[in-house]
């Protein structure tokens, strides 16, 4: 049954809508993307800036650099074949725009009480029941992708080289979970700066060493991501749709679940900013995010498994250059990454949880979200990655609706900045 409703909330029509908004937004912002570069290095210039986004930086691009970009981009590779990943950087690239937007309006609606998408729907459309409806779909996405999902991938790769018991493991899960999401936004801010830089840094290092020691073999592997994204098959000398249409559904889904591009997610987080009001600056750094998380290390491990491994797995192919502690490397990367994405999560769903009934103690959430995160360690992978695509797609339904009904005053905030 889960099933057939993540392929009903995930058939043709979702994928379709959201490579639109991407273009339309795309033309409406003049290709906005081509500017990020050099804003970026224009910005950085400023301490106060760099000190103050910084950690916003941290913790909104903690919620995209989860096991996505691990287990997800494998899954993507395995479902559609190596034309997925250009279907990924095709949702990448349309999805920056789509950020922008949803930063910009963020930035103009968002108050102390209403942040993000419950913002501009509740008060640039002034539609108070999309907002409730928006806001009760983060909180079930919290709860699959930010919790189940990142706790299940996390716990499959502890579970294979250390020997500890998922029941016990949830428990220890729980207890971190818990502790850390108690301490607020600036507590979270403060963990995800500590832990988020380190393990991009050493996860790209060692996904370069790879590509190093199989240099030879990505000439054939950009040619297999290129021919197979259009369906081209070397058997039959000829394009199968049946071939696209997996590589696009499997390259959007899961470049969505990755950089989260049209959920919703990113303005929450970027309305905790000191410098949340600056339209330009928090619709830059959302799409700053889209790019490391998708087009730097979602591609490094495309490449890396494709060029190193038969099966599919980002073990095997960490296999050639750390040998046989490439498990244990794994582990370590995997729970840092799942631990990042978990709390900023957590703050999302908070935050739909404060929006949708703000009489409710704030600790009721925290317990309730951690106890769910630690189950996630227990049921079986495939349910949890089925969940977290139900409560994507029907959150990224409702936030592309305010985004079809606002594109006429995202545009002239552009002009404005």
């Amino acid at each position: 049954m889960l099933e057939r409703i993540n392929g009903l909330i995930w058939g043709k029509g979702l994928v379709f809508m959201l490579l639109l908004i991407g273009i339309v937004y795309t033309v409406k912002l003049k290709a906005v993307q081509f500017r990020l570069i050099p804003y970026i290095i224009k910005s950085t210039r400023s301490k106060e800036i760099r000190k103050n986004q910084f950690k916003t930086l941290c913790m909104s691009l903690g919620t995209a650099m989860g096991t996505g970009n691990i287990t997800g981009v494998a899954s993507a590779i395995t479902i559609g074949g190596a034309g997925a990943v250009f279907w990924m950087w095709i949702s990448a690239f349309f999805g920056m725009a789509i950020v922008y937007a949803e930063n910009s309006l963020s930035s103009i609606y968002s108050d102390k009480n209403t942040k993000g998408p419950m913002a501009y729907l509740s008060k640039g459309i002034g539609s108070r029941k999309l907002a409730k409806l928006f806001a009760f779909c983060c909180l079930l996405a919290s709860f699959g992708m930010g919790g189940m999902v990142q706790a299940n991938a996390m716990s499959e790769s502890v579970t294979n080289c250390t020997g500890i018991s998922k029941f016990h493991l949830s428990i220890i899960a729980f207890i971190i979970v818990f502790t850390v999401v108690r301490g607020g936004a600036k507590r979270i801010e403060k963990a995800a700066q500590i832990f988020l830089p380190f393990a991009t840094i050493l996860y790209a290092v060692i996904c370069i060493f790879v590509l190093y020691r199989t240099r030879s073999e990505l000439s054939n592997v950009f040619l297999s991501i290129f021919r197979e994204a259009f369906g081209i098959s070397k058997c039959v000398g000829g394009i199968t749709g049946y071939s696209i249409s997996k590589a696009i559904s499997a390259g959007i889904r899961r470049g969505v679940f990755s950089n989260e591009a049209g959920l919703g997610s990113s303005p929450i987080l970027h309305s905790t900013s000191d410098n949340c009001k600056n339209v330009e600056l928090q619709g830059m750094c959302s799409m700053l995010e889209v790019f490391i998380d998708t087009m730097i290390c979602c591609t490094l491990t495309a490449l890396t498994v494709l060029s190193a491994s038969k099966n599919n797995t980002v073990e095997e192919a960490f296999h050639i250059f750390l040998g046989d502690n490439s498990c244990y490397f794994i582990a370590v990367l995997m729970t840092t990454f799942a631990f990042c994405t978990i709390i900023g999560w957590y703050y999302c769903g908070e935050t739909a949880f404060v929006f949708l009934n703000n009489k409710l103690s704030k600790k009721i959430f925290s317990f309730v979200f951690s106890l769910v995160t630690a189950v996630g360690i227990i049921i079986k992978a495939d349910k949890a990655w089925t969940i977290s695509d139900i409560f994507n797609g029907l959150m990224a339904f409702v936030n592309i609706v305010g985004l079809i009904l606002l594109i006429n005053k995202v545009e002239r905030i552009k002009r404005s900045n």
